[in-house]
């Protein structure tokens, strides 16, 4: 029953394309190529149709070593698989965006994407270095404004290489910017949000302005980076998840699919892969949403520090 629920729920995108709104995050920097290739498989598997993927993590070959293998062995077809991908801070001089999206479509085995984000809006310095930093570590920035990087993705959406364009980790301001400008308005706009960061203004704010929230980190942050209690180790997630026979992870996934959000779950270990597809099979209260936005800490896992001094920083504004 769940896999059939994975396949058909989905949301429309301003495009007319429809996300799942399921998917298998693939951010994990620390695991080895294998790991990858079998998370993915085992995702697929398990009826994701979904797979969120990005230059930076460094990991779009094992990806694309996995769905090769998929579309041999005949376990799915490319045009039922919704593939996101993301264009690097190093990466956007307008001339640099179609070589980077070919690169990743290269890695990846594919001949277009579902989703081309803007990852960040900040530039940084070009060249081989992913995070260039100074003595002080700080971000060494790029002077291009993402308005001409946008731009660029527009040339992309228009050579078929991306089906759809959109934002990550975009504020308000920034994305009231680029649609006042854009040929091509984004339709989607990825953001951390979960249980610990509701997000609630900004999703708000996206809504009104016709884009699909795709959220990250939605079970929280590694534990190393927190002075509180782990979102899955909250009381409220495991009394909830006993309530209605679910784990802390199930609840904590639900509580975003039912603000009519699509979210990308990562892991690589087979079993919570599976479990995180049984989120469509129970409903939470009015109540229960309510206590569960209560948890809200306005908690930032993935805040990008080292571009603090970045004109284009977008964590220096309420939203």
């Amino acid at each position: 029953m769940a896999k059939k629920y994975v396949e058909t729920e989905r949301i429309k995108l301003k495009s007319g394309h429809f996300i799942p709104v399921l998917g298998l995050g693939t951010c994990a920097p620390l695991q080895g190529e294998d790991e990858i290739i079998e998370a993915v498989k085992a995702a697929v598997r398990a009826g994701y149709r979904h797979i969120d993927c990005a230059a930076i993590y460094r990991n779009e070959r094992a990806v694309g070593h996995a769905l090769k293998e998929l579309f041999v062995m005949g376990v799915v077809k490319r045009e039922d698989l919704f593939i996101t991908s993301k264009l690097w801070n190093t990466c956007h001089k307008p001339d640099l965006v179609l070589p980077s999206l070919k690169k990743t479509l290269d890695d990846l085995g594919l001949e277009y994407v579902d989703l081309y984000l803007m990852h960040w809006p900040m530039a940084y310095q070009e060249g081989g270095v992913l995070n260039p930093v100074d003595e002080n570590g700080k971000a060494i920035s790029s002077d291009v404004d993402y308005l001409d990087t946008w731009q660029a993705l527009e040339d992309c959406r228009d050579m078929g290489k991306t089906l759809d364009i959109g934002l990550s980790n975009f504020n308000s301001q920034q994305i009231e910017r680029v649609l006042q400008s854009a040929r091509i308005p984004p339709v989607v706009l990825q953001i951390e949000v979960n249980c610990h960061n509701t997000n609630t203004k900004l999703i708000e704010f996206a809504k009104e302005k016709g884009l699909v929230v795709v959220a990250f980190a939605p079970l929280g942050t590694p534990s190393h980076k927190l002075d509180h209690i782990k979102l899955i180790d909250e009381p409220l997630l495991k009394e909830l998840g006993e309530k209605h026979g679910k784990t802390p992870a199930q609840i904590a996934i639900r509580f975003l699919i039912q603000q009519g959000l699509a979210t990308v779950p990562k892991s690589v270990t087979q079993n919570r892969i599976e479990e995180n597809t049984k989120v469509f099979d129970f409903k939470l209260s009015e109540e229960e949403m309510t206590q569960l936005n209560g948890l809200n800490k306005n908690f930032r896992g993935y805040s990008e520090k080292i571009a603090v001094d970045h004109i284009y920083y977008p964590f220096n504004v309420e939203f």
